[in-house]
């Protein structure tokens, strides 16, 4: 690759600058010789970078990465002997000083004058300005303030950019290498319903993967269900009671949640059965056949009514759950001990991780195992037979503290290096209720997740009906908006939310179409795609269009616009970086009050105000509402929301 060969190139100059340290001097002559061969064949490899970039590839250029390269080659090139300058390139806030900044002068200074050096950060900012390279996208570079260098993009190149996404659709940047990236997120318990707090993991996980799917990695979605422990001993044991013939006729188990009260309140209160309950324990763990089955059919009740959950939010999710670790927590635990890491604790086997408080319990006194034996077979299982570069766990905040010991037992061992394999903990905030109370009902219940999701849809009909769309949408219509609308807005409320906080739960703001929501973004993208259809252009006129026309970008509303749909991979990028995916909410809203600025201000289609006929259509502009809605509605899928193309 062009790249690798200019990295190696430029370590040769360098190196060659130095003849004494070869102890090379008597041949300076020679050595400047190939140094000149060298510098003029590095240029040539340069400039064919450039046109080869300049060309566009069919996957989408994140400028931001594109201006650090520049930026950090010119900060090498004024200062070499400075090891590890910071390098700071962000959009800039105000259009009138450029497009993008770069801040690196001020912390360049701070760094020199700890080494002893004083020089002025606006003195740095000019030196860098002369060492930028030829590229392909800046137009002009200004110095501002104390060292600010303001970077102005060229109009012609952002429409090349604008053009490539119009032929080639919505392609990621390119993947340096396809890594595996395994996502554990959901995961309720048998016999249990799911709540509320299901929600927030269920929605964001998917998100995540929807991501990671997107920009081509290789993704392994895992619901990692609590379908093993004591409890199954009671359930089974209750199940025995209730219907005795289980083994032949399928038990017609309804409600799974009373007949977990049932079980329970028979566990609490008598004793013959709670016996019974550990005797059924012991039968299940010995892989007894008549006791699997019954554990079986609690367990196919609960996936049933999980997958009705599943289906309406659209959720792809392979069940792993903590009995598939049973056998592989015998080695976990053989493996620590062999390694001199376990102790003793009154009875207990313990394992304590370096800088962390709190030990693990890989067995407890009565010889079972515990959450901490089965996560750490899990992690083991995830590194070593999927071959994970990358581990992600949506869990609440609640349960950091108990991963950050898992994962330092983990690097203790020397399962995983964290400079080479990604494993973290996206913790989420609980969900409210509108009294910013935890949410649960008028009872003092929790929340189930398919009484929610019911509310969602009579709620969403509710507004829809209430907007007249009954009497303009067919009842297939109708129904299909009634829940993109629902389901799009529980989604984008939790998700528009930075995931750590905790988020009040409001079906009112979630449905309110004005300001930062689904059903603002939902309407909002249904105008723009009507837009073509008004003007009567088809699909292939429009990409005939974008094959024969340029995208101008004169008009400022229209450069601002055309910026925007930009920035789309660097927004990517930042949630790859810090799995944070409010931030594409934000730019999602903030591209649709772009667009909508450039329709108010730019003329797409020019209408006889006696006729309302049609008279000219703006073939660049109408281009841009095309690309808008090309990334509107990849961010959408990225997010799990389903828009209709009519409301």
């Amino acid at each position: 690759m062009p790249e690798q060969e200019i990295h190696s190139l430029t370590a040769e100059i360098e190196s060659l600058k130095n003849p004494q340290s070869l102890g090379l001097s008597s041949h300076l002559d020679g050595l400047r010789e190939e140094n000149a061969k060298l510098k003029y064949r590095l240029n040539i490899l340069k400039r064919s970078l450039q046109e080869e970039r300049s060309q566009c590839s069919k996957t989408m250029m994140n400028i931001n990465q594109r201006l650090q390269e520049i930026f950090g080659e010119a900060i090498r090139e004024a200062w070499p002997d400075l090891e590890n300058p910071p390098l700071a390139v962000t959009p800039n806030q105000q259009a009138k000083f450029g497009d993008y900044q770069c801040n690196s002068a001020m912390a360049m200074a701070q760094m020199m004058k700890s080494k002893g050096l004083k020089v002025n950060p606006r003195e740095i900012a000019e030196k860098i300005q002369q060492n930028i390279p030829d590229n392909e996208l800046i137009e002009k570079t200004e110095i501002a303030g104390p060292g600010f260098i303001n970077v102005h993009l060229k109009r012609s190149f952002v429409s090349k950019l604008l053009t490539n996404l119009l032929l080639n659709g919505v392609q990621p940047p390119p993947l340096e290498s396809k890594k595996k990236v395994v996502v554990d997120f959901s995961s309720p318990n048998i016999a249990k319903e799911m709540h509320v707090g299901h929600l927030r993991s269920t929605i964001i996980g998917d998100s995540m993967c929807r991501l990671f799917e997107f920009l081509g990695y290789d993704v392994l979605r895992l619901n990692h269900v609590g379908d093993w422990g004591t409890q199954f001993g009671m359930l089974i044991a209750h199940l025995q009671d209730k219907f005795p013939n289980y083994l032949t006729v399928s038990p017609p188990i309804g409600d799974l949640q009373a007949f977990y009260k049932e079980s329970k309140k028979r566990f609490d209160e008598e004793e013959d059965f709670k016996k019974r309950a550990y005797q059924c324990v012991v039968k299940l763990q010995s892989k007894d056949p008549a006791f699997i089955k019954g554990w079986n059919l609690i367990c196919d009740v609960s996936r049933n009514e999980f997958q009705k959950v599943y289906n309406c939010l659209d959720i792809q999710i392979i069940e792993r759950g903590e009995s598939f670790y049973q056998e592989k927590m015998i080695a976990v635990v053989k493996e620590f001990e062999a390694k001199g890491l376990v102790e003793m604790d009154e009875g207990r086997k313990i394992v304590f991780a370096p800088g962390q408080q709190i030990p693990l319990t890989v067995v407890k006194s009565d010889g079972g195992y515990t959450y901490d034996t089965s996560d750490l077979a899990a992690l083991r299982q995830r590194l070593f037979d999927e071959k994970a570069d990358i581990i992600i766990y949506v869990t609440d905040s609640g349960q950091g503290t108990h991963f950050q010991v898992v994962f330092a037992a983990a690097q203790m061992i020397g399962w995983y290096d964290p400079k080479v394999t990604r494993v973290e903990h996206a913790g989420f905030g609980v969900v409210l209720g509108e009294d910013k109370k935890k949410f649960k009902t008028r009872s003092g219940d929790t929340v189930r997740l398919m009484d929610l999701l019911d509310e969602g849809l009579k709620r969403s009909m509710d507004k829809l009906k209430e907007k007249d769309r009954d009497k303009v949408l067919s009842t297939e219509e109708l129904t299909k908006a009634q829940h993109s609308v629902a389901f799009g807005c529980i989604k984008y409320a939790d998700l528009s939310h930075n995931r750590i906080n905790d988020y009040v739960f409001s079906f009112d703001k979630m449905l309110d179409d004005r300001g930062n929501t689904a059903a603002y973004l939902l309407y909002a993208f249904t105008r723009i795609r009507s837009i073509a259809r008004l003007a009567n252009i088809d699909e292939v006129a429009l990409r005939k269009a974008a094959e024969t026309t340029d995208v101008l970008l004169q008009h400022d509303k229209e450069w601002k616009l055309g910026k925007c749909l930009i920035r789309f991979p660097e927004i990517l990028q930042k949630i790859l970086d810090d799995l944070l995916l409010h931030t594409l909410c934000d730019y999602l809203y903030e591209l649709a009050t772009t667009f909508t600025e450039f329709y108010d201000s730019c003329y797409c289609i020019e209408k006889d105000r006696q006729t309302g006929e049609v008279v000219k259509v703006n073939m660049w502009r109408m281009l841009l509402c095309d690309a808008t809605a090309a990334i509107m509605a990849k961010g959408f899928d990225i997010l799990g929301i389903n828009p209709v193309s009519r409301m």
